[in-house]
């Protein structure tokens, strides 16, 4: 065989890995894709017999380019996150399968993206390399462009600020469904009280529109603020179907209008109550989303 097609084949054995990390660094499916991209075309530039550990070679380029991404992100104002909600992945929230579940339940969940986001690019990084994929400080370092000691200190105070802005999620799916569904009777029978019972005092609601609301996510905060959106979520949830679906692992919500994806919405529950919502309706995004409706794979 092509000692081309024979590296081909050895770099996506670990494209799953790699696009893993890239998605938890940028937060957007697209662009994690083009940084796989990018790491294989470095590769194709080196002699792979140099290579003692195609992994964490691999994991290094991706989270170098990962860097460099978030850099000129960051240069950008107009393009950060603050303006739109990090992209989903969405799956069929099948019971009878609890062994994906159980894979997806690992997944970044999209309040911890959000809170991803407000962290520098080193930082991020350093964060996820540590702490969602234990590779040591020792490798972390010249990916940073620090010392080892330097490393561990970011990451240090990375986990700081997402721990400080992240309660820990309830990780039981059959606990998140039965919040996701008392949301939705909630909206549909326009129960004021019903809703604002199985919302945590300090919800956060972050509802994405893109193009069709200027100035980025429009945000609320607090139950009765949230609860306050009651009418337009009963509109919505009387208008549209809405199944149940895994949002990066969690229970969710996607809304459709016959084969038209509308909305979807993330929740994240702590303590038998709802901490965070998550609504993403931008038009321009929800077609490029991994997206699932209507029983379709």
């Amino acid at each position: 065989m092509d000692e081309h097609v024979l590296l081909a084949n050895r770099f996506e054995a670990h494209r799953a890995h790699l696009t893993a990390v890239a998605y938890r660094m940028l937060g957007s499916l697209t662009e994690a894709d083009d940084a796989v991209q990018e790491a294989w075309l470095r590769l194709d530039r080196v002699d792979p017999d140099a290579i003692d550990n195609l992994g964490g070679w691999l994991t290094t380029a991706v989270s170098r380019v990962c860097l460099d991404m978030l850099r000129a992100r960051k240069s950008r104002r107009e393009d950060a996150f603050e303006t739109h909600l990090p992209d989903p992945i969405v799956a069929r929230d099948d019971r009878t399968q609890p062994e994906q579940q159980a894979v997806l339940a690992d997944s970044v969940g999209m309040a911890l993206l959000i809170v991803l986001d407000s962290l520098n690019p080193a930082e991020r990084v350093t964060f996820v390399l540590h702490d969602m994929f234990t590779v040591p400080f020792d490798q972390i370092a010249p990916v940073v462009g620090k010392s080892a000691a330097a490393a561990k200190m970011i990451a240090s105070r990375a986990r700081r600020r997402v721990q400080g802005r992240t309660p820990q999620p309830d990780r039981d799916l059959p606990r998140q469904r039965r919040l996701v569904d008392a949301f939705l009777t909630a909206a549909r029978g326009g129960e004021f009280e019903s809703l604002l019972a199985i919302l945590d005092p300090e919800v956060v609601l972050r509802a994405d529109a893109g193009a069709l609301l200027p100035g980025g996510i429009r945000v609320f905060r607090g139950a009765a603020a949230v609860a306050g959106q009651l009418e337009v979520f009963r509109r919505a949830a009387n208008a549209f179907a809405s199944h149940p679906v895994l949002i990066n692992g969690f229970a969710g919500l996607l809304n459709t209008d016959g084969d038209k994806t509308i909305s979807l919405i993330a929740f994240t529950t702590s303590d038998g109550k709802i901490t965070a919502i998550d609504l993403l309706s931008d038009p321009a995004r929800l077609p490029r989303l991994d997206t699932i409706a209507h029983g379709n794979q």
